[in-house]
């Protein structure tokens, strides 16, 4: 089965530009696009696409909004790859933080993006460790990101707070697997348990949990 895909902008040139490059992709179908955030909520119920493309700066409902909405609506939740302008950007934030799987800068290559779509399809890690600190950091330096409940970590074992922290620094579970002299699929056990108790959805939610609670500090590595 292909993946299904929907592009979320309110720029015609650029969505035709996204729909294009898509539909020459094997294995990639376009279901619909959105030219505003209202849009992109209702067409992602009516066509339950793998990937939502979204753009965070749209009239009416702005991406940040439309993701939290889209992943709230959903029994099977897409997921949401975040479009933006610029790296360090505020918005980029608080779309990780509402439940977006990673983000691509809108000059990425093409082939950047028809992989980046891939690898969140799969529901795989996509987000550059350095590029994730670097975003994360920067707002929580900032004291504009809303921090986190540090008791949300009492509930964790000394073997789970460990596992955050490495997967907060951006080690894969090979890594962090060799470095604490345990299996892989004892990590993957510890990391699903991390999701479930500190209610995250993936990986670069965990990574914003572990700076927001204060167990890695900015600056850390």
């Amino acid at each position: 089965m292909g993946c299904r895909v929907l592009i979320c902008d309110d720029q015609a040139l650029v969505r035709a530009g996204f729909r294009k490059l898509l539909e020459a992709e094997p294995g990639i179908e376009v279901v619909g696009e959105a030219a505003d955030g209202e849009q992109a909520v209702a067409l992602a119920q009516r066509r339950a696409p793998h990937v939502v493309l979204m753009d965070l700066r749209m009239p009416r409902l702005d991406g940040i909004e439309a993701t939290r909405q889209i992943l709230a609506r959903a029994t099977d939740p897409p997921k949401v790859l975040v479009l933006t302008t610029f790296r360090l950007d505020e918005y980029v934030y608080e779309s990780l933080r509402a439940g977006a799987s990673g983000f691509l800068l809108k000059d990425a290559p093409p082939e950047d993006l028809i992989e980046a779509i891939n690898v969140v399809a799969r529901g795989d890690a996509l987000l550059d460790p350095s590029i994730t600190r670097d975003v994360i950091e920067g707002y929580v330096r900032s004291g504009t990101g809303a921090m986190a409940d540090p008791d949300a970590l009492s509930e964790l074992t000394p073997r789970e707070r460990e596992v955050l922290l490495n997967v907060a620094r951006g080690q894969s579970n090979t890594e962090i697997a060799g470095g604490l002299v345990i299996s892989e699929a004892t990590v993957k056990t510890h990391v699903g348990n991390l999701l479930m108790k500190l209610r995250c959805r993936d990986r670069v939610q965990l990574v914003i949990a572990a700076y927001e609670s204060g167990l890695v500090r900015t600056g850390d590595r």
